[in-house]
């Protein structure tokens, strides 16, 4: 006889993990009214704590590191940005350069280097 899967939804599982956490209740007491197992309630409490930045999070607000990196990200953009800029400007004078000069001559016979 195959059991169905039980979903908990978040707010479940956080009076799951409070209960342990702030009111000492026992994990095995929880599995036993809950039909879990142990290592479940475990899992969640890992979870929690891993999340929990999220609950200081203030919404619209970027974090110090983000904004840091999203600055640097920024200016090298705009390194490039204006390398990009001089080397376009380098190659417009060089081919304006090569047009003023004209095409070669190739009239001229190239003389031929013999050995000594």
């Amino acid at each position: 006889m195959t059991r169905s899967r039980r979903t908990f939804t978040a707010q479940e599982k956080a009076a799951v993990v409070k209960r342990y956490l702030v009111d000492k209740v026992p994990v095995s007491d929880l599995c036993d009214e809950l039909g879990l197992q142990p290592t479940q309630v475990y899992q969640w409490q890992k979870q929690l704590f891993e999340n929990a930045d999220a609950a200081f999070a203030r919404p619209g607000r970027k974090s110090k590191p983000d904004n840091a990196k999203n600055k640097k990200i920024e200016a090298l953009q705009a390194k490039i940005q204006l390398k990009n800029e001089v080397v376009a400007e380098l190659l417009q004078e060089h081919v304006q350069q090569k047009k003023n000069l004209g095409s070669p001559n190739w009239s001229m016979p190239i003389p031929m280097v013999t050995g000594p």
